[in-house]
Formats: C-alpha cells, sequence, structure tokens
C-alpha cells in the first residue's frame, strides 16, 4: 500500500515539474506576463507540497528495518527517480529566478522582445489594455516579492536535498533498473517492425489484372495526348 501511494506520488510530481519547467521557457518571452508568473508560482509551490509528502512517504519506508529485500529495492528505486525529480527541480527554480530578474514585468518600461506588432502608440495600447492588465499595473511590487519567495523556495530545495542524503543512504550507482539500457529502444523497434510485417500481409502480391489495367489505361492514355498534340499543330 505504501508502494503504491509513493508511486502515485512522485507521479505526480512528475507531472508537476514537467509543467514547471515548460512554463520556465516562455519567461522573457512574447508570451511573458504576470498571468504566467502567477502560474509559475502555483505550480511550483504545488511541486514543493508533493516534493515533502514523497519524501516524507519513502523516508519512513526506508528507515523500517523489517522491510523485505524485495521492497527495499523497489523503494530504492523510487528513492532515486525521486532524487533526480528533485535535482530538476531545483535547476529549472534557479533557472525560473535568474530569467525574472533579467526580465522583470514593470521595469523597465519596453518590450521584452520585438513581437513585430506595428501601428500608432495610442492604437496599440488601447488594443492591448483591459481590467486585467490594469489590475496587474498596480500591482508593481509583485516582482519583488516573487524573487524574494524564488531565493527562499530553492534554499529550501537545496536543504531537502542535503537532508535526504543524510537522513537515507541510498548511492545511486548501487540501485540496479529491472529493465536493460536500451529496453524500451529495442521494445518500440520490434513494434515497428511487427507493424510493417503485417502490412505487407495485409497487402499481399500484386494482382496482375490490376497491373494490367493499369497498363491499358496509361496506353490509352499516352495515344490521347499524341492525337491532341497532332490536332492542334494541323490546325
Amino acid at each position: 500500500m505504501a508502494r503504491e501511494e509513493c508511486k502515485a506520488l512522485l507521479d505526480a510530481l512528475n507531472k508537476a515539474i514537467a509543467c514547471y519547467h515548460h512554463l520556465v521557457l516562455t519567461v522573457g518571452g512574447s508570451a511573458d506576463s504576470q498571468n504566467l508568473r502567477e502560474e509559475l508560482q502555483k505550480t511550483r509551490q504545488k511541486a514543493q507540497e508533493l516534493a515533502v509528502a514523497t519524501r516524507a512517504q519513502l523516508t519512513a519506508a526506508l528507515r523500517d528495518r523489517g522491510l523485505g529485500a524485495e521492497e527495499r529495492a523497489e523503494f530504492e528505486r523510487l528513492w532515486v527517480a525521486f532524487s533526480g525529480c528533485l535535482d530538476l527541480l531545483e535547476a529549472d527554480m534557479r533557472r525560473a529566478l535568474a530569467l525574472s530578474t533579467a526580465f522583470p514585468l514593470h521595469a523597465p518600461r519596453r518590450p521584452l522582445v520585438r513581437t513585430g506588432v506595428a501601428g500608432g502608440a495610442a492604437g496599440v495600447a488601447a488594443r492591448a489594455l483591459s481590467a486585467r492588465s490594469l489590475r496587474h499595473e498596480a500591482e508593481g511590487d509583485f516582482d519583488v516579492d516573487d524573487l524574494r519567495e524564488q531565493e527562499c523556495e530553492i534554499l529550501q530545495v537545496s536543504e531537502m536535498i542535503h537532508d535526504m542524503e543524510m537522513k537515507v543512504n541510498v548511492p545511486r550507482w548501487t540501485v540496479q533498473a529491472r529493465q536493460t539500457a536500451g529496453a524500451e529502444l529495442l521494445s518500440s523497434a520490434g513494434a515497428c517492425s511487427v507493424g510493417a510485417v503485417s502490412v505487407q500481409e495485409r497487402t499481399g502480391p500484386c494482382d496482375p489484372s490490376k497491373a494490367l489495367a493499369a497498363t491499358v489505361f496509361s496506353a490509352v492514355l499516352l495515344a490521347a495526348v499524341a492525337l491532341a498534340v497532332c490536332v492542334a499543330k494541323l490546325s
């Protein structure tokens, strides 16, 4: 039961970190806005909550001395996967902090990238203006507060990684995978080859009657074209 809960938490953490990574890539681009920064903040905090819950479950399981060898090996694999997730989360958080610092939303007052929008300044401003953007303009301190929160949360994730290594000693090089290296690639290649064979079986050899009909049709078409050319020259 505990193993299934850990797997579910780890799966949710993987999805949250993948979503966060995708959002970080858009910081400083044409899609950057305060909506994006707020979504980054929510996703980052959600990932940290899942990380804390996953660490608690895995730590309790691996410190249980009554755990069987097979169960322990499975929890160690989950632990290594969890450690990799935390490393990716920390790297993305540092990247988001650097990009947010380089591309503040409210200062300097210039577009982050040139999007190709042309026209009078009044017209462009009128099209871009909305009640939501007005509300965001009033929240000019969001950048400063968010940067401070990011710095604190990066330190928390770093401390979490260090605390994990101190409480549970699971060297990554001692954990054995259940599949051989490249097993997924081999399985996908095998599926492709089986699909090709099945397609060949469905199509079968070429039908002689169809081939003859195609040949006759081509000959008639060429004769018609030649006749049309001759008539055009004579006229």
